[in-house]
């Protein structure tokens, strides 16, 4: 029975929680026949004021934006017509480093690239401190010349995204529609994160991810947030077909960059996602400490959301152990023959 499965899976999340590893955890399985559940343990909120974790709660979903809010809109455009996934971002962006036209390197990137993090850019920038305006700094990602390197996973390559989205549709991420428990602005309680030093506060209910935060806090890389029951749904649209076009699932299934696909990773070995699921399966994390995977060759996905970073993220969590550990065990007990 799928809560067997639960309460199996579940076990290293109440570990960590008994261990003071991070303050709360939920667990949210779906298989494709239908069969669903959740487990809810710890803490949605340590300080200023002590508050338990429930179902309802809202976590940002931190990188999870890239996967179940970016990558999801690029996809639906393309099987719209409106983007060609191998022509470069200049198409809808076409002032994308305008001052060097014929030298620029991101001038030839293409959506696809960004994708699957096969470009020049660096993994990460501290955006945030070169400014205040939004507008101002969505312009300083465009016309800044990136420090050239190897391809690594890049916040830069989906804020891109976001931008072409923006461009495209001519309306913020936010005002694209979004299912019941996803959503840029949490519609209820939401889990606490970090004690920001830059903003001076315990984070609750705005996004965690500095960056996101100063464009506006929606972008391509992160911002998004979600209830278990609203990263399942997603998860649920994947699984059985409902959620995307045939091309679509070809795209976030298919490697084309190592184990990358369209936003997503492949099973690799000694991947996040553990080593017992299937090589179709696919998943992605979030510096907070949320995660989703879904296996499709066994009909099964899985998502386990934490707030690892609260109240800061400078201390060993244990999530880099934690997320394959649940996804042994729950892969495990959903094979047994007892089930």
């Amino acid at each position: 029975m799928i809560e067997d499965v639960a309460d199996i899976a579940f076990a290293p999340a109440l570990a960590a929680i008994a261990d003071g590893r991070i303050p709360g955890a939920t667990l949210g399985i779906f298989t494709r026949d239908g069969a669903s559940a959740v487990r809810v343990a710890g803490m949605a909120a340590l300080i200023p004021d002590p508050e338990p974790l429930t179902p309802d709660h809202w976590f940002d979903l931190a990188s999870l934006t890239k996967v179940i809010a970016t990558t999801t809109m690029i996809l639906h455009l393309a099987d719209q017509g409106r983007l060609d996934l191998d022509r470069p971002l200049t198409d809808a962006i076409p002032d994308l480093r305008q001052y060097d036209v014929d030298g620029a390197p991101e001038r030839r990137l293409t959506f696809r690239d960004c994708l699957t993090h096969a470009t020049h850019l660096p993994a990460v920038e501290p955006i945030y401190t070169y400014g205040g305006d939004p507008a101002r700094l969505r312009a300083f990602v465009l016309q800044r010349a990136w420090t050239g390197g190897p391809p690594v996973y890049s916040d830069i390559n989906f804020i891109l995204l976001g931008i072409a989205i923006e461009r495209i549709t001519g309306a913020g991420l936010d005002a694209w529609p979004m299912p019941p428990g996803l959503s840029f602005t949490p519609a209820g309680p939401a889990v606490a994160t970090e004690a920001c030093t830059w903003r001076g506060r315990i984070l609750k209910g705005e996004v965690h991810d500095e960056n996101a935060f100063a464009l506006g806090g929606a972008a391509g890389h992160a911002g998004l947030f979600g209830t278990v029951a609203g990263v399942l749904g997603f998860a649920r649209g994947l699984l059985d077909g409902s959620g995307a076009s045939s091309a679509m699932l070809a795209a976030i299934r298919t490697a084309t960059n190592g184990h990358r696909t369209a936003g997503w990773e492949r099973r690799f070995p000694g991947w996040h996602g553990g080593d017992a699921c299937s090589g179709e399966t696919i998943g992605h994390t979030g510096f907070t400490g949320t995660g989703l995977w879904i296996d499709f060759e066994r009909g099964l996905a899985w998502t386990l959301l934490t707030n690892r970073v609260h109240p800061t993220r400078h201390r060993d969590s244990g999530i880099f152990a934690l997320r394959p550990a649940t996804g042994d065990a729950l892969i495990a007990a959903f094979s047994s023959p007892r089930r």
